[in-house]
C-alpha cells in the first residue's frame, strides 16, 4: 500500500471512530465491550491515548521512554468526545506531515517505519470501531473495501497477532464469510 492509501485509510477509519463515540450515551460509558475487561469508556480511552502518542512518536521523534507515563490512566475528562476529536485531528495531522510516513518511530517493541505504525494504528482503530458499534447498539456494518485494506495488512501477522496476548485468539470465520468478518475472526472477535 503507497504512502497516500496508508493516510487515507487511517482517515476513514478516525473518521467512523468519531461519530461513533459522539453516539455514546450518558448511561453507556460503563457498559462491556467485545474487549475482555474494557467498559465502553476503558475502549474510548485506549483509542485516544494511541492518537495522543502519535504526535510525540511521530512529529517529536520521542522514544516511549521519553514519553514515559504522560498519557496513562483516563485521559477522556468530563468531554469524551471532545477529547477523542482533537486528539484524533493531531493525530491525523502528523501522519499527514510532509515526509512523516518515511520516518523511523521509536514503539515498545523497537523501531518501526512511520507507514507501518499508521497502519497499525489504522488495524486497531477499524477494530475498535466495530468493538464500540457493538457496545452501543450502533451500525456493525463497516465498509467492506477499508476491511478489506486491513485484513490484507493484518494477514502476514497473524501469528504474531494470536502469540502477542493483544487480541483474542482466532476463531474459525463462517464459510462465505466476507473480509469484514474474516477479518473479525482473526481477531477473536464473534460477528
Amino acid at each position: 500500500m503507497n504512502h497516500d492509501e496508508i493516510l487515507r485509510r487511517h482517515s476513514e477509519t478516525i473518521d467512523l471512530f468519531g461519530p461513533r463515540v459522539h453516539a455514546v450515551r450518558d448511561d453507556q460509558w460503563d457498559d462491556a465491550t467485545p474487549c475482555a475487561q474494557w467498559s465502553v469508556r476503558d475502549l474510548v480511552n485506549h483509542l485516544t491515548v494511541e492518537q495522543l502518542w502519535v504526535p510525540r512518536l511521530v512529529s517529536d521523534g520521542a522514544t516511549t521512554a521519553e514519553v514515559g507515563d504522560e498519557f496513562d490512566g483516563d485521559q477522556l475528562g468530563d468531554d469524551p468526545a471532545d477529547v477523542w476529536d482533537r486528539a484524533a485531528m493531531a493525530a491525523v495531522a502528523a501522519f499527514n506531515e510532509p515526509g512523516a510516513l518515511d520516518r523511523q518511530v521509536q514503539l515498545s517493541y523497537g523501531a518501526s517505519p512511520a507507514d507501518a505504525y499508521c497502519m497499525e494504528m489504522t488495524t486497531d482503530a477499524f477494530v475498535h470501531t466495530w468493538d464500540l458499534s457493538r457496545a452501543i447498539g450502533a451500525d456493525e456494518r463497516l465498509p467492506g473495501d477499508l476491511a478489506t485494506a486491513v485484513l490484507r495488512s493484518v494477514e502476514p501477522q497473524a501469528e504474531g497477532l494470536a502469540a502477542s496476548g493483544l487480541f483474542d485468539p482466532p476463531i474459525e470465520p463462517p464459510a462465505g464469510a466476507d473480509d469484514l468478518t474474516k477479518l473479525l475472526c482473526l481477531v477473536g472477535r464473534r460477528p
